[in-house]
């Protein structure tokens, strides 16, 4: 008896440990409706929230708030940049722990898509790529290129393994459903011509091969080869079907609003279009809508790419930079979700008969034995709302929205009907002082006994400072003659120099003679301006900046920065000189750079000077200065209006590059009526495009703290101020 019971006990475990497994280590399959998560499947939202573009200490309360706002899933790309900032050498700490990421999102119950790439856009500096992964011998970014496939699979294969190790993906119990590898090809794969479509062919076997148990998505890639699933990314995607009729339709990127670069306007798109795109997708099979961005977050230190991209990366989403509710484009959106959830058998369970209710308006109709009925009300009507009879029933449309019957007969939302109140948002001062300014100016006249080579001819920026900084010292020297007629005559010189970007400050003979910048529409620009020289010797020195790396477009590594054109002197009694083809000396970075200035540990070998902050308004300037923390828990912020350019840190944490530019942009009202684009609804004409920028709590301690700016221009420092970030709902 008791070897029996022994025997049946073993039996039992056994059975026992063959369910749990059977329900920790769940398939993710997918057919042409949907994507099916052990075997069920499934209408699902995700949201992108990006752990670098936060603080872990924010990380919980976003997932949590993307829970709450009805979504299943959450979207993020792997930062190999971040993650491997030289060869063979990885970061996954602080904000770079992807694997804690992952970990809070299995918590909070939600899924998790992981956007590889390892390329990605994402206007994030050099699209992702670590800036090394350019002067690797041979290699050509993003086609059948062995040194770049070799790079690609290895950091690849590094992210899988680690989420394998930590059994994270689906397939182990883990919450990874979907993986992503490139992003964006089609676009550009025709430039790429038969190498492009063998390294898609290549990509593709490459990720499927690496066994993860759960399906491998392609986004913007038409031919992308099965079984990776071809996706969409857009404003709009109703209009998309993937490229086999076993596959189902996803959107990987639905556009929650837009980014800014300095210069250019701030962009609001309205939650009815959105709801409206989302429903058009819905109602026409789609399955997965992510949302880019749900909560877009900052461009802490020099990761913005573009070039040109602004700090904030708020993105218009509906949890705002700070971490904040965005109404009513938060409730609005949990409604809709509620809303397709409440039709989800029938939406997948058949296929949509199509009802002409009028020249404008249409019905999609889902109903199966199965699945029930529900009904899908449009009006396309830019206009005029309408009224229409479905099912003998009238209903009252809107225009530009649909309505949605989960049964057929009631309407539960309209995509254009909008419950919840705006949001106001307010910058409110806090009551701290900002003191013991201190100040240090970097002198021009030592750079060039500061270089650290001397060549002939204009070189390539980023080949000399490999991104180490966002500055190059280009420095020559001119003879004039005491003959010249100009000096007889008191006429000025005139100098003309020729940029690939992105901006320059012109010293001539230590002092600033002016700057000039391009633009993200125009990275290339021309600088000319008059200039003094006297007799003898005279010093040109071209302090040249980056403004973030390009983050999209063909081979945008063989891309140019710096002074690439030609520098001519005109005026001379020679007519003009050439300087182009001169000795120049080149210097990387400025000293409080290599100082070290921004953190609070380091032990500079420059003398901070004490005085008043009127009389100190210089070019090339560094602050610091100190101040005690504000109560609360409200997000804080640094008004940065006050300054011209440059850069900006805390507690040795660079808050990421400021630019009080004026927006250029037609801030002329916004409907949501009509089709979304980066041409409509702008705002913030008449300011910065960038005034404030987060500070994020976790980054301070109670008293003491440090504050160090770098101002390239000249500003009044003793304006600059913390602010908290405050939100109140109309009633």
């Amino acid at each position: 008896m008791a070897a029996n019971s022994v025997s049946h006990c073993f039996s039992l475990s056994i059975i026992m440990l063959f369910l749990y497994l059977q329900l920790i280590h769940c398939n993710v399959t997918y057919d042409r409706k949907a994507i099916a998560i052990d075997g069920q499947k499934r209408i699902l939202f995700a949201g992108s929230i990006h752990y670098p573009r936060s603080t872990p200490e924010m990380w919980e309360g976003l997932i949590q708030k993307a829970k709450n706002g009805g979504l299943d899933v959450i979207d993020t790309y792997v930062f190999w940049n971040l993650h491997e900032p030289s060869p063979g050498n990885y970061n996954f700490e602080g904000r770079y722990d992807l694997v804690k990421f992952i970990k809070l999102v299995k918590k909070a119950g939600l899924y998790v898509h992981l956007r590889i790439g390892p390329y990605i856009c994402g206007e994030w500096n050099f699209g992702g790529f670590p800036v090394w992964l350019k002067y690797v011998p041979g290699i050509s970014f993003r086609t059948d290129n062995e040194p770049f496939k070799k790079a690609m699979a290895k950091f690849t294969q590094k992210i899988v393994q680690m989420m394998k190790d930590e059994n994270l993906f689906e397939s182990q119990g883990g919450p990874i459903i979907l993986s992503q590898i490139e992003n964006e090809y089609e676009p550009e794969s025709k430039l790429y011509g038969p190498a492009g479509k063998a390294y898609v062919k290549w990509a593709a076997k490459m990720a499927v091969g690496l066994n993860t148990g759960v399906p491998w998505v392609m986004c913007k890639e038409y031919d992308a080869p099965d079984p990776v699933i071809n996706t969409c990314n857009g404003f709009y995607c109703d209009y998309f079907s993937p490229n086999k009729p076993y596959k189902p339709t996803l959107w990987t990127e639905a556009w929650t609003g837009w980014f800014s670069d300095f210069g250019g306007p701030n962009y609001q798109r309205p939650v009815e279009d959105l709801a409206f795109a989302v429903a058009r997708f819905i109602q026409k099979g789609g399955s997965f809508v992510n949302y880019y961005m749900y909560h877009g977050g900052t461009n802490f230190g020099r990761t913005a790419g573009g070039p040109f991209i602004t700090t904030s990366y708020d993105y218009d989403a509906p949890i705002d930079e700070y971490g904040l509710i965005r109404q009513p484009k938060y409730d609005h959106l949990k409604e809709l979700h509620k809303a397709v959830k409440l039709c989800e058998k029938a939406l997948l369970n058949s296929d949509p008969n199509i009802v002409i209710l009028g020249s404008y308006e249409k019905a999609h109709v889902f109903s199966s034995e199965s699945g029930g009925c529900a009904a899908f009300l449009s009006n396309y009507n830019l206009r005029s709302n309408a009224k229409v009879t479905f099912n003998n029933m009238h209903y009252n449309l809107p225009r530009w929205s649909i309505s949605i019957l989960p049964d057929c007969q009631n309407v539960v939302f309209n995509t254009a009907k909008v419950g919840p109140k705006a949001s106001r948002v307010q910058m409110v001062p806090t009551n701290v002082k900002i003191e013991l300014w201190e100040t240090f100016n970097e002198d021009v006249h030592s750079v060039d006994d500061e270089s650290s080579m001397t060549v002939k001819g204009l070189l390539e920026q980023l080949n000399i400072t490999r991104d180490t900084s966002d500055y190059l010292w280009y420095t020559t020297s001119v003879r004039i003659n005491s003959s010249e007629s100009f000096l007889r005559k008191g006429t000025p010189l005139t100098l003309s120099i020729q940029t690939a970007g992105h901006g320059i400050h012109v010293f001539i003979n230590g002092q600033l003679s002016g700057s000039a910048f391009g633009t993200q529409q125009k990275r290339k620009f021309s600088f000319t301006k008059n200039i003094n020289l006297h007799p003898g010797e005279n010093k040109i020195s071209i302090l040249s900046i980056a403004v973030g790396l390009p983050n999209i477009g063909p081979h945008f590594e063989t891309w140019n920065i710096g002074v690439q054109g030609s520098v001519v002197l005109h005026g001379l009694d020679e007519g003009k000189k050439d300087l182009t083809w001169q000795k120049w000396s080149y210097k990387v970075g400025l000293k409080g750079e290599a100082d070290n200035l921004g953190s609070p540990n380091s032990i500079p070998s420059i003398v901070w000077t004490r005085g008043s902050l009127e009389t100190l308004k210089h070019p090339l300037t560094w602050y610091k200065a100190f101040f005690n923390a504000p109560g609360g828990d409200d997000p804080l912020a640094l008004d940065m209006s006050g300054m011209g350019k440059g850069q900006v840190w805390i507690n040795g944490e660079s808050i990421g590059r400021y630019w009080t530019v004026s927006v250029n942009g037609n801030c002329t009202g916004c409907s949501y009526v009509g089709a979304f684009r980066q041409t409509k609804c702008h705002f913030g004409c008449g300011g910065p495009t960038q005034q404030w920028y987060h500070v994020p709590r976790s980054w301070l301690k109670p008293t003491r703290n440090s504050l160090v700016v770098f101002e390239e221009i000249g500003g009044d420092a003793s304006k600059i101020s913390i602010v908290k970030r405050l939100t109140t709902t109309d009633k």
